[in-house]
């Protein structure tokens, strides 16, 4: 199962590279994660956000294959406890398909882009800087690896 993380925005801070990298170097082999980081659309005076997010919507389902199960990060979507993406990894293992998760820019997905998405996650109801997302995510990707595992990290 290949898993790739889609993220708008490029140039991250070195907290959030090194965060980033302690958790996606401890994930093994068969659960390795590609980063693929996108660029923002353009934000100014004279362009609308919805502009922006229409294109970051085409270069982010440009980099989902047809046949990946995607599940997009958002706000309105279902919240999982760590026991939950545990279980759905498990399920995702199984299924044979590879996996893309989607983070969004500054302005969130496109209607595209979540009309795309099986399944919607939201990791919290608080606002996040979507930096902040990436090292949360992978964090709690290695966690519900550790899980499944029966590793000692995962504590309640």
């Amino acid at each position: 199962m290949k898993v790739q993380l889609i993220a708008v925005g490029t140039k991250m801070p070195d907290w959030v590279q090194k965060g980033y990298a302690e958790y996606a170097k401890r994930l093994p082999k068969e659960l390795a994660v590609q980063l693929i980081e996108l660029a923002p659309g353009h934000r100014a005076k004279n362009t609308s956000a919805k502009q922006a997010i229409e294109h970051e919507s085409k270069a982010i389902l440009q980099a989902i294959d047809k046949t990946d199960f995607v599940i997009a990060l958002d706000v309105l979507g279902k919240p999982w406890s760590t026991e939950t993406l545990s279980s759905n990894l498990a399920d995702w293992r199984m299924s044979g398909h590879n996996l893309s998760f989607v983070i969004g820019g500054p302005d969130g997905l496109s209607q595209a882009v979540l009309q795309r998405a099986n399944l919607k996650w939201s990791l919290s109801a608080l606002t996040m800087p979507h930096p902040l997302v990436r090292v949360v995510w992978v964090e709690q990707l290695y966690r519900a690896w550790t899980l499944l595992a029966g590793h000692p990290y995962h504590k309640h």
